[in-house]
Formats: C-alpha cells, sequence, structure tokens
C-alpha cells in the first residue's frame, strides 16, 4: 500500500485518481480547498497547494504527492477567472520543496506541440484568447518542474489531448507519447489509471509525456 496525497481531489481529473487509487488499495488524501463543499469525498482535508505551511503540513509521511488542482471547472468558470499567472510555478515550487519521492502533475494539451514543433497555445485556431492565460499559466508551471534539476523530488507530468472525455468508460489500457499532441482521446478513467502507474511502477522521470487512447 502507498500513501497518497491527491490535490484537487475535488476536480474531475482529482476523483478519477482517488478512486483508482483506493480501488487498488492504496491509502488516499484527498486535499481540497474548501471541505464542505465535498461531503461526498470522506475525510477530505483543506490545503492550498500554492502556500508552503499549508503543503508541508499534510505532505510529510506520504510516498507521492498528485497535483491535479484547476482554479476553475469547465471552459465558462475558466474564461471568466482571473487567474495568477504564477498559480501553477508556484504549486511546483511548494510541492518540490516538500522532498515527497514521487509527484505526477496532470498538465496541459494546449502547452503541446503540433507537427511543426510550434506551441498549440499560440494557435488561436486551437486554444481560443480567453484561455491563453490558463495555458501559459500551466506552461510555467512545466517550466518549474523542468528547473528543479536532477536532485530530489523526481515528477512526471502526464498531459492528456484536449479530447478528454467525462463520460468516457475505464478501458484499462493508454499510450505514451511526447512532445507532439496526439490525435487521439482520453477518458478520465484511464488518465487515472496512467497516473496511479506512474506511481506504483514509474517509468518516466523528471519529463512530461503526453498519454492518449
Amino acid at each position: 500500500m502507498t500513501n497518497i496525497a491527491i490535490f484537487g481531489a475535488g476536480g474531475r481529473a482529482g476523483r478519477a485518481v482517488t478512486a483508482e487509487a483506493l480501488q487498488r488499495g492504496h491509502s488516499v488524501t484527498a486535499v481540497v480547498r474548501d471541505p464542505s463543499r465535498y461531503g461526498d469525498i470522506p475525510g477530505a482535508v483543506r490545503g492550498d497547494v500554492t502556500d508552503q505551511a499549508s503543503v508541508s503540513a499534510i505532505v510529510p509521511g506520504h510516498d507521492a504527492v498528485v497535483q491535479a488542482v484547476s482554479p476553475a471547472s469547465g471552459p465558462a468558470e475558466l474564461a471568466a477567472l482571473e487567474l495568477d499567472p504564477d498559480f501553477f510555478s508556484k504549486a511546483a515550487e511548494t510541492l518540490l520543496h516538500t522532498g515527497v519521492p514521487r509527484l505526477v502533475a496532470i498538465g496541459m494539451y494546449a502547452d503541446l506541440l503540433d507537427g511543426n514543433g510550434r506551441a498549440l497555445l499560440e494557435d488561436p485556431g486551437v486554444l481560443p484568447v480567453q484561455f491563453r492565460a490558463f495555458a501559459l499559466a500551466h506552461t510555467a508551471g512545466l517550466r518549474r518542474l523542468r528547473a528543479a534539476g536532477q536532485g530530489g523530488t523526481d515528477w512526471v507530468m502526464l498531459t492528456p489531448p484536449a479530447m478528454l472525455r467525462v463520460d468516457g468508460p475505464r478501458l484499462g489500457r493508454y499510450r505514451i507519447g511526447g512532445e507532439t499532441a496526439p490525435s487521439g482521446e482520453l477518458s478520465y478513467p484511464d488518465l487515472a489509471t496512467a497516473v496511479v502507474d506512474e506511481i506504483e511502477q514509474p517509468r518516466f522521470h523528471r519529463t512530461r509525456v503526453s498519454v492518449f487512447n
């Protein structure tokens, strides 16, 4: 059994990872910003992934951390959000400083590359302008992870495709790609399968990969 702290356990990805980890017999600490809003998540604890004191009070004793936090749920909320551009870089900073052995972060497809090596977030035909700030903040978080070097926490970022299906079934399989955006899709349960696989038997170290079906 592995002790896993899941930040963002109330979101779509966080809920899927929590369910997958529990189904496999792991111990889960479900971290949310306001436990009173998540009565359906037993034992949820309050935590702010960008606050060092908050994170440092939760993470010790855990074997792995999952960073699945999103400051908003759904396209409408995301478009209206006044996002701190340093949100994801602060999250990476706080989690790296805990010294947790394994960190698995959920990435965003828009900072993958197209077939010409150009970031998708630079193409308004792929990413509408109202979501650009969110994509840039995600990219800053990835840069902070990459700047950590080879010592300390062993991290990986798993980036799903644009078509991430809420209603998709758990197939129990997935493919791994590199920096170029894949053409496939993925369900949240299969994203969760990949996350927990990378905790149980890490294959990728201090890098970002894409995951898709």
